[in-house]
């Protein structure tokens, strides 16, 4: 082999020995920077998130909640709805990322009817539903045939008649569940007239009615107080207590315990019993 051509294979040796080598150098640094990488951190993966609740009192809580997510490195947009049906709606389509504002079996029906795919992740309060009057001071002065309006929507509907029967107004069947509604009044001895009006509606209607059983919050929106209350259902094993919910899959993201821890810590509890006054309990 001639000169050249020991020259050329030198060159060609080289060359390759030097693609090679960047090569190498360049598979170390792809290495490298994979390992420098960091674990997907939870501010990564959502820290920011927008939250449904219902218009009132529940806004001055949500102020704090915000706060206190807020120092955990999670925002929170809070966005008010008027009716209890939006919130899952909303939850449903993405719109909003979680709901505060329902409990157990008013979701139970929600998910039968709609076929909703929400959970519940954290309990925030409950608020004993109670049964108000403007005319009357006691049960035992309802007269005969006497006007009383219930909240119409099904898991609400099941409650109040819960409340009345309590009190001895009526007797459901035997065997009733939660979501009992007037075609289950087995007994009503003092001919009592239900009026069913939407849960927003029962409130400001008590003027005209002889009584009303009206959930706590709508109670307060309606100007309605303890001196109003001539009943009220209990509170140990209360199965209304409210909840955050979330779409289901979502139950043990990272977000959403920030969220859970955000509003059950003290801080929360004392501006809730501040806003509620008694009428809602804490219930976590």
């Amino acid at each position: 082999m001639s000169e050249r051509g020991n020259a050329s294979s030198s060159l060609l040796f080289l060359a390759i020995s030097r693609r090679a080598a960047l090569a190498a150098l360049f598979a170390s640094a792809v290495t490298l920077v994979g390992l420098a990488q960091p674990t997907p951190s939870f501010a990564e993966d959502k820290k920011s998130i927008k939250v449904g609740i219902i218009s009132g009192e529940d806004e001055d809580v949500w102020r704090v909640v915000v706060a206190q997510a807020a120092e955990k490195g999670l925002t929170v947009e809070t966005v008010v709805f008027n009716d209890y049906t939006q919130p899952n709606e909303a939850l449903e389509r993405g719109e909003i990322d979680a709901n505060a504002f329902q409990h157990q079996p008013y979701l139970d029906n929600q998910i039968k009817t709609q076929g909703y795919h929400i959970v519940r992740v954290g309990y925030t309060g409950v608020w004993p539903i109670g049964l108000y009057s403007k005319k009357y001071t006691k049960v035992a002065d309802l007269p005969e045939g006497a006007v009383i309006g219930l909240p119409n929507d099904p898991s609400n509907e099941g409650r109040a008649l819960r409340v009345l029967q309590n009190e001895g107004v009526i007797k459901l069947k035997d065997g009733t569940g939660i979501l009992a509604t007037t075609a289950d009044i087995a007994e009503n001895p003092k001919k009592v007239v239900i009026k069913e009006l939407d849960a927003g509606i029962v409130g400001r209607s008590v003027e005209d009615l002889d009584a009303a059983v009206v959930n706590t919050d709508w109670a307060l929106k309606s100007g309605l107080g303890p001196d109003n209350r001539i009943a009220q259902e209990p509170v140990a094993d209360n199965p209304y207590r409210n909840f955050i919910a979330v779409k289901s899959g979502n139950e043990n993201e990272a977000w959403v315990k920030t969220l859970v821890a955000s509003y059950q810590n003290e801080a929360v509890k004392a501006e809730f019993d501040k806003v509620y006054k008694g009428p809602g309990i804490s219930a976590y």
